[in-house]
């Protein structure tokens, strides 16, 4: 998944709820009391969510094409970089996002953005290698971390309060259909036109949302949210930690993947840059599991990081090791996001709100439960409908949890603090995919994976299969969610 990873759409940063234009808002709640279709945010509501349906479609549809295009690009060892590349510009794009939006409005970095993310799309498309491949993914998570935080700003701008919890509640929905259908058209668009068309056909079905809301945005939220107010300068030493923790997961995961002595030196400059940033833009107490909002922040990371790094690889185990198709492969994870929005209904039930604790709790223990599942297919009498039961049950722990985290840091938070503590929860969210993707992917290549490569159907992988590459990949990520069962443990301050 990515920083747009379809289960986050319940996830709201509150960038800037409280700065929308005073004449819209007063417009707007003394109309006739239309809904977020009516006449007046039809074109802009249907915009948005069909920008986010498309990038939550491309979203899930990457993973059950990208074994296939990681095979023929003869890039198996970079498969994590695939993933975690996105992630790493995301981080970088965000911080950027929210200052730009704040100071001169969102119309400009969300055409930005989507402009890097269809550019991506197709620099991946069109790729002859996988470096390539991976440099289109770096320029998509450039595009997308430059969306998401500007779509906010958008909401919080040209909507009502009254209106908000309907179009974020469209936001969660559009991710669902993806998650089920998604897998299942990019694998069949793999199998008979190829794996490029999964990447080169998003680009063009963007015309049609930027038609619908470019306009409505530019009427309703450009400039600057108080227009007779002064431009502040951007916060460069915000900037300069965003970009710190951009390069430095990046020089970590390509320390991870060339497992050699040479290696230490950009992961030592990596951990260099790294260490002060996350320290400026965390809360203090994250590291170690400070009660209350540290906790929170940290158990995002956790959650996220564990069972992304571990879905990453479930297509590429079911493809090379049990010789699925990638249609077949991807079927595998299309339950997840049915089941992952009905544990986000379910922590939001009010007479659940005394237990939401033991709530993350056990979601965590499922998420453990589900990862340390999915590599018993490496043996063959065990049915491969298990990662689909294991990976529903996951799912639906990871509902609860995703949501749960944003419901607590906004409990936790003070209106002023409010914008702050939702950035550090995303960067952790972020920054945990590309650490956790980059060792799981250091793990997978050390233990021969990179010649799975060779696999093309079930006889090869019978004979070629490197189980054991796999395991190293989920049976850590199980540990590190069962870690984060003890972290929900301390959500709650005392």
């Amino acid at each position: 998944m990515s920083a747009l990873e379809p289960r986050d759409g319940v996830d709201v940063p509150p960038l800037a709820v409280d700065t929308a234009d005073a004449a819209v808002a007063a417009e707007s709640e003394s109309g006739s009391g239309e809904g977020v279709l009516g006449r007046t945010y039809r074109a802009l509501s249907v915009g948005i969510v069909s920008v986010v349906f498309l990038i939550a479609f491309e979203a899930t549809a990457v993973g059950t094409a990208m074994p296939v295009a990681a095979r023929e690009l003869h890039g198996i060892p970079l498969y994590a970089f695939a993933f975690s590349a996105y992630f790493t510009t995301s981080l970088f794009a965000m911080v950027l996002s929210g200052q730009w939006a704040d100071r001169r409005g969102p119309l400009g970095p969300l055409a930005t953005g989507i402009s890097a993310f269809a550019a991506g799309l197709l620099l991946c498309g069109t790729a002859g290698t996988m470096w390539i491949f991976v440099a289109g993914r770096a320029v998509q998570g450039l595009g997308g971390g430059l969306v998401i935080v500007a779509l906010y700003v958008v909401i919080s701008r040209a909507y009502p309060k009254r209106l908000q919890p309907s179009i974020l509640a469209a936001f969660a929905a559009s991710w669902v259909i993806p998650s089920v259908v998604g897998p299942l058209v990019s694998g069949s668009v793999t199998e008979h036109l190829g794996w490029r068309w999964v990447f080169t056909g998003i680009p063009v079905l963007v015309v049609f949302p930027l038609a619908l809301a470019l306009p409505a945005i530019r009427r309703r939220a450009s400039g600057p949210a108080d227009p007779s107010a002064p431009v502040e300068p951007y916060d460069r030493r915000r900037i300069m930690l965003a970009l710190g923790i951009s390069l430095g997961a990046a020089l970590l995961q390509y320390a991870g993947q060339e497992l050699n002595w040479f290696a230490l030196l950009p992961a030592a400059v990596g951990v260099a840059l790294l260490v002060p940033a996350v320290r400026g833009l965390l809360p203090p107490g994250t590291g170690r599991a400070a009660r209350g909002l540290p906790s929170v922040v940290l158990l995002r990371g956790v959650a996220a990081g564990s069972f992304i790094a571990a879905e990453s690889f479930v297509p590429l185990m079911l493809v090379t090791q049990r010789g699925l198709s990638p249609t077949m492969a991807g079927f595998s994870l299309a339950a997840g996001g049915g089941t992952w929005a009905l544990g986000s209904y379910v922590q939001s039930r009010p007479r659940l709100e005394p237990y939401r604790e033991r709530m993350m709790v056990g979601g965590m223990v499922l998420v453990a439960a589900a990862i340390a599942a999915a590599p018993s297919v490496l043996i063959d009498s065990v049915p491969v409908w298990t990662v689909a039961v294991a990976w529903a049950f996951g799912c639906f722990g990871m509902g609860v949890v995703i949501a749960s985290t944003s419901v607590l840091l906004l409990k936790l938070s003070a209106p002023e603090e409010a914008g702050a503590n939702s950035a550090a929860l995303q960067i952790s969210d972020g920054l945990s995919n590309v650490l956790l993707l980059a060792a799981g992917g250091a793990a997978f290549a050390a233990l021969g994976g990179g010649a799975v490569g060779a696999v093309h159907d079930a006889a090869a992988g019978a004979a070629g299969s490197h189980p054991a590459a796999f395991a190293a990949v989920f049976l850590p990520m199980a540990g590190v969610a069962l870690a984060g069962a003890w972290v929900a443990a301390r959500v709650r301050t005392r």
